[in-house]
């Protein structure tokens, strides 16, 4: 996987040069492999931030929407809905994974199949503690996942 630091504003990264350390250092990262037809999939990895940051959502051209998943219990059944935001705080690894309780990126408006093996770029939408928006691009690998999860639940949107 290839991570690739990119930022706006006063914060100007130039993408792959060799000083730069990414923002956000991205372990684990995966996106559920698709069937012809399928709408909607999930992204999942484990994001650690080098200063205190916020996932404010992220962007990708396989898919006409983007959002910033979590899967709660609502009236005793697991529900999944949107959120703004996800706290990324220095140092410590936030997970967003597969199944009940956590977080994911879900993208939704697949404009092609996503084949297991292709890898994907994502620019994640990053926003410091004194309000400046950041971006970082990843290159995510597509892989065959098990059955259930995200993308289970949006499957035929």
């Amino acid at each position: 996987m290839a991570v690739i630091p990119t930022a706006q504003a006063a914060d100007k990264v130039k993408a792959g040069a060799a000083s730069s350390a990414p923002l956000v250092k991205v372990d684990k990262a995966w996106i559920r492999a698709t069937v012809p037809g399928q709408s909607g999939t999930g992204g999942f990895m484990d994001l650690t931030a080098s200063r205190p940051l916020t996932l404010v959502g992220f962007g990708t051209s396989v898919a006409s929407e983007s959002e910033l998943h979590e899967m709660a219990m609502d009236g005793g059944v697991m529900r999944m809905h949107p959120v703004d935001a996800l706290p990324l705080p220095a140092g410590q690894t936030v997970s967003l994974s597969p199944g009940a309780g956590g977080h994911h990126l879900m993208m939704m408006g697949l404009k092609r199949q996503l084949k297991d093996g292709e890898e994907i770029t994502l620019k994640l939408k990053l926003r410091t503690a004194d309000g400046k928006s950041l971006t970082q691009e990843v290159k995510v690998p597509v892989k065959s996942g098990a059955a259930g999860g995200a993308s289970a639940m949006h499957d035929g949107m």
